[in-house]
């Protein structure tokens, strides 16, 4: 049964579509989204707002299929819809497109390419069993809600109800069997960084150190954490960043409107025991990243990775059993489903990516960038369909606020499959050990390109290698690359045993 959520409007505002739902009128939703792929080191100042614009998307849920009828404001001729594994193609009668997907699915419209998408979240029906009277229970209903900082303690849910917009930061530490659930909105719009002291790129060019900046859902050191059902809209920072946390799942939740600096999906850190299912991720940064911890203090590094590690007795030095499945990523800048960059962890292991869909992306899409000194091993990623624009901007580095952004070659192909053992100038900075990454598997990866995949690996040393890689029946629009011979290749001296099958 169709079922649309109740819509508390804010700001943001677009009058480029209208949509029907099994013949129902729907509101429409906001955000704002990055326009172009012109990203920097944080120059002392967050990004110009002229490089970011406006999309829509809608809310619902069903468990039977829905028909949309969507008209806009200009002509639909080119009009597709993504995933492309979902097999829709909509009817196109001018400015009206008429198409129909099943109940739980998350896909986009999209007739101009990569701009202003329509964004389609039907959620699979779900009754919270909440009582919101409950002393353990922080409720928001419908309306508008500023709370500024929520900090969950033992037991405690967060209850975003359907039509409530939030306007917050969430944060635990040291908490057990908490919960973020409901079909809201948490709205990150209002976190703004807090400068510190100015800086540009000619006093302030290796770290984020003149500002203040939180992330949307911060969890420290937790167990049995669940987040589900929620969008998160605008995220200051990460969208959600578990460290050190234990017995994790993130299921049904939608990111959106991410254009600011390092605004990534969900980032984790030496956690063990995490499931990520069935989730939509529009980011501009790395979309799923399984890190070791990052620290850049100044001073002794090692000194302070080592205390976290070892927070309050406990041992956090490995990131263990991962699951991320059937989820749907759009990637602005960065990376799709991604190990490191930063990797202070001693083994990173038992990670499963399976059954997603990549519908945009800039940079290496599947992809294991070693910059420390765990050994990552026993990484599989399989069953994911990877759909690359026909012409991709290439991510490119703004140097001042006076230069914008221009495509000077159609040429620029990102790597589909990566892992490397490197260092890096900063993130590596205060360590010198190296890892090595093995035993990776890349099986049933379907490229659909105007361009031949491309697969880079690449080793550090004798000692800190890339070894025993297999890609397993990765095939270009639909041809398998170990019969066409269509791809390439990169490797160094300290690569073995790269099998393609």
């Amino acid at each position: 049964m169709l079922h649309i959520y109740p819509v508390t409007q804010t700001s943001l505002n677009d009058t480029r579509y209208t949509v029907k739902a099994n013949g129902l009128e729907v509101p429409l939703q906001f955000a704002r989204v990055s326009k172009e792929p012109f990203n920097r080191r944080w120059p002392g100042h967050q990004r110009q707002i002229e490089q970011s614009e406006i999309v829509s998307f809608v809310m619902m849920s069903s468990d039977e299929p829905v028909t949309f009828e969507v008209t806009s404001d200009q002509e639909l001729s080119n009009a597709v819809i993504r995933p492309c594994t979902l097999g829709v193609t909509p009817e196109i009668d001018g400015n009206t497109a008429r198409f129909t997907v099943d109940g739980g699915s998350y896909c986009t419209f999209e007739p101009a390419g990569r701009h202003h998408a329509l964004h389609l979240f039907i959620d699979k029906p779900r009754r919270y069993d909440v009582n919101p009277a409950d002393a353990n229970v922080i409720y928001f209903g419908k309306g508008v809600h500023e709370a500024g900082m929520i900090e969950l303690k033992d037991g405690q849910t967060l209850f975003i109800d359907e039509g409530a917009v939030v306007f917050a930061c969430v944060k635990a530490m040291d908490a057990n069997n908490i919960r973020i659930i409901g079909h809201g909105i948490l709205d990150n719009s209002h976190n703004r960084e807090t400068i510190l002291f100015e800086a540009n790129e000619k006093n302030n060019n290796a770290a984020v150190n003149n500002a203040v900046r939180l992330h949307t859902v911060q969890l420290e050191y937790c167990t049995n954490v669940v987040i589900d059902g929620i969008t998160i809209r605008d995220s200051l920072v990460y969208n959600i960043r578990p460290i050190g946390c234990r017995n994790v799942a993130i299921s049904n939740v939608k990111i959106i409107g991410c254009w600011r600096y390092n605004s990534d999906g969900i980032d984790m850190h030496n956690c063990e025991n995490v499931v990520i299912d069935h989730c939509f991720l529009r980011t501009y940064d790395d979309a799923i990243c399984i890190k070791g911890f990052d620290c850049y203090y100044e001073g002794d590094v090692e000194k302070a990775v080592q205390e976290a590690m070892h927070h309050n007795g406990g041992n956090y030095e490995n990131f263990r059993h991962v699951l991320v499945r059937d989820c749907v990523i759009w990637n602005d800048w960065g990376k799709g489903l991604e190990i490191g960059a930063e990797t202070r962890a001693e083994e990173i292991c038992g990670i499963l990516f399976e059954n997603c869909s990549i519908i945009h992306v800039l940079g290496p899409v599947l992809d294991c960038c070693n910059v420390d000194y765990a050994r990552v091993h026993h990484v599989t990623w399989r069953d994911i369909s990877v759909e690359y624009d026909d012409v991709i901007p290439p991510p490119l580095i703004q140097t001042n606020d006076d230069e914008t952004y221009s495509i000077h070659s159609n040429d620029y192909n990102p790597p589909l499959c990566m892992a490397t053992v490197e260092f890096h100038h900063e993130y590596s900075t205060g360590g010198v050990r190296r890892g090595v990454n093995d035993h990776l598997v890349f099986e049933n990866i379907w490229l659909f390109s105007n361009k031949k995949p491309v697969f880079v690996f690449r080793g550090y040393d004798e000692k800190h290698a890339v070894h025993d890689i297999v890609l397993k029946n990765i095939t270009w629009n639909g041809v398998a690359i170990h019969e066409s011979g269509e791809y390439g290749l990169a490797t160094n001296e300290f690569c073995q045993n790269v099998a393609i099958e």
